[in-house]
């Protein structure tokens, strides 16, 4: 048997009252999805334990069995494996975003999902003005990007950015838990300060203002961690000889590198709208010619909501549906061994909320072979219904690989 995860990163939502009071998986066409619902069984996981906020890097690695009791230090620490960094001790790396300041408010978490190269290019401007030999910044992908501070101390409060679109930003700035943590604190607010200086007239800003986008002009540092213990799934599941792991998103390919998966590249795969959804589907399908278990993770519809942005997140749903789910349902039924499909979101990112939520979300699971359970239909409704119930999100892989 092989095994592969199709995620939807912040596809759930709630019922929307411009959709009839539908959910975006009851008003959106999505027949592939629904006949793998119909095939396997269904339910609901809680992917985001009690006491952990809503975000991706919880969601994602307990869906891959991790217990965030054990392994959680934020989201820094995971982009830093994606783009190579070796952590070194004492490190204490956080995600660093590139954002919009509009006057007093934090306008948007993506400098209007400004490009690669541009915020590379920031990037290095940054550090050669404010690196030294306790700070350095590290390029990601588009608007994600990675700060390390070494011997920093990680007790401190920071705001994810995109959990505030529209709010002033001054009160959200970094406050420390501990005495301990003032200094690092201090630190982190004066890097934001002195970047909104330097990036308010940096060539790249004035060309994206010149053509009516937003400006790249602050870092906001958050999710604060050092580096986590995290075995690889091959030790914990016997069934996994080796795996991959498909995905636009840093966050995503440092979880898996972590937990041994290798990190399949594909060209044209953005993390919004116009990825290269048939390019991602074909690299899921090649990589089960050669490996046991494929994680393959979309984050367009994460983004959609985010931006509060309806119907393109439901035309996101629709293409994963159509371009992503339907061709891997067709590939992997020609395949001669066997192969088991799981697909759900991570966690709810509704549009009217444009943040992430931690209700339970809606799974199916296809084995061949296997009975399925009565519900027809994939959506956050119909999934309650499932075979399994309300699960745990540390129960999954278990379900899923036995």
């Amino acid at each position: 048997m092989k095994y592969i995860i199709i995620l939807a990163d912040g596809s759930a939502d709630w019922h929307c009252e411009e959709l009839g009071g539908k959910t975006l998986y009851q008003y959106a066409s999505v027949p592939n999805i629904d006949l793998l619902a119909s095939r396997g069984r269904t339910g609901m996981l809680r992917t985001i334990p009690d006491g952990f906020p809503a975000g991706s890097e919880v969601a994602n690695s307990t869906i891959l069995g991790y217990d965030q009791r054990l392994v959680y230090q934020g989201r820094g620490v995971l982009e830093a494996a994606s783009i190579g960094y070796e952590m070194q001790p004492g490190d204490m790396a956080m995600r660093c975003n590139i954002v919009c300041i509009d006057g007093k408010i934090l306008k948007n978490h993506s400098a209007g999902h400004i490009s690669t190269p541009e915020a590379g290019r920031l990037i290095d401007y940054l550090n050669e003005k404010l690196a030294s030999d306790k700070v350095r910044f590290y390029t990601g992908v588009q608007y994600r990007h990675l700060l390390v501070v070494s011997g920093g101390n990680a007790d401190i409060d920071t705001t994810p950015p995109h959990d505030v679109p529209m709010k002033e930003w001054r009160p959200l700035l970094i406050k420390a838990r501990s005495a301990a943590a003032q200094p690092t604190a201090d630190l982190l607010n004066e890097l934001i300060l002195k970047s909104q200086t330097l990036l308010a007239r940096h060539p790249v800003n004035l060309a994206r203002l010149a053509q009516g986008k937003d400006a790249a002009n602050s870092i906001w540092p958050w999710s604060p961690g050092y580096r986590p213990n995290m075995a690889k799934i091959t030790e914990s599941y016997p069934q996994i000889k080796s795996g991959a792991v498909i995905s636009a998103v840093d966050l995503i390919r440092g979880i898996g590198r972590y937990a041994g998966l290798r990190v399949i590249s594909v060209e044209g795969a953005t993390g919004l709208f116009d990825t290269n959804y048939e390019g991602k589907a074909q690299a899921a399908i090649d990589a089960l010619s050669t490996d046991d278990f494929v994680y393959l993770h979309i984050e367009a519809p994460d983004e959609a909501g985010h931006e509060g942005n309806l119907k393109l997140k439901l035309r996101t749903i629709e293409d994963i549906d159509k371009r992503v789910v339907g061709p891997v349902m067709e590939e992997t039924a020609r395949m001669k061994e066997p192969v088991s499909i799981a697909f759900l979101p991570d966690h709810p990112t509704p549009c009217v909320f444009r943040t992430h939520t931690n209700e339970p979300v809606p799974f199916v699971i296809y084995k061949p072979g296997q009975t399925a359970d009565d519900v027809l239909t994939f959506d956050e409704d119909s999934c309650q219904q499932g075979a399994y119930g309300v699960m745990d999100g540390m129960d999954f892989l278990p379900a899923f690989l036995n």
